[in-house]
């Protein structure tokens, strides 16, 4: 190999390499700029316990959009799957992270632990549903089934527990509640 071809494929090897650190540079800020976007859309929904309420809805807007697809959507089912995932897992973390161990020290210590519980299975269902075929007949059933578990302990924390340990707190324990759990948000973001 003459020097010219060497001096060639070093400088197409430094392109390729540059444009891979340039791509992982503009990824990261993407992500970045990806998570302050997020957490500041639902910091603005207000107090801690109307933002999980806005992440439900959020995560029942992408069951809707699951059980809109049929067998040969296989593409759309795997990209909703991964966004109700990613959903799920933030809203979880911040759950348990904040929330639970706050209803815990609240004397809701039963009620925490079941609502934890639940948060086992929906990482089962998502872990049934990452093996299944999205073409799979059944796949829509187990979706079906997966949001009528995830749905009640949505409605058993709005409608029950929410209320019950927002009245335990202050007002200043509810706002440190809400910055603790944007806190969380953003890290999980």
């Amino acid at each position: 190999m003459d020097q010219q071809t060497k001096n060639g494929n070093s400088t197409n090897t430094s392109k390729v390499v540059t444009a891979a650190v340039g791509g992982l540079v503009v990824g990261l800020m993407a992500n970045a700029g990806r998570k302050v976007v997020m957490q500041l859309m639902e910091s603005t929904a207000g107090e801690w316990d109307e933002i999980l309420k806005a992440e439900h809805d959020a995560t029942l807007l992408i069951f809707d959009k699951l059980q809109e697809t049929g067998p040969d959507n296989t593409a759309k089912r795997t990209m909703l799957l991964l966004q109700l995932k990613h959903a799920l897992t933030k809203h979880a973390l911040e759950e348990e992270n904040v929330v639970y161990p706050t209803l815990r020290d609240n004397g809701l210590t039963a009620e925490a632990d079941e609502l934890n519980n639940d948060h086992g299975y929906v990482k089962q269902f998502l872990y049934e549903l990452g093996k299944m075929e999205p073409s799979n007949q059944e796949w829509g059933t187990k979706v079906a089934e997966f949001r009528r578990q995830v749905e009640a302990h949505m409605r058993e924390e709005e409608n029950t527990l929410f209320p019950q340990l927002r009245e335990k707190l202050s007002e200043e324990a509810n706002t440190a509640m809400t910055a603790a759990l944007n806190k969380e948000g953003m890290m999980a973001a």
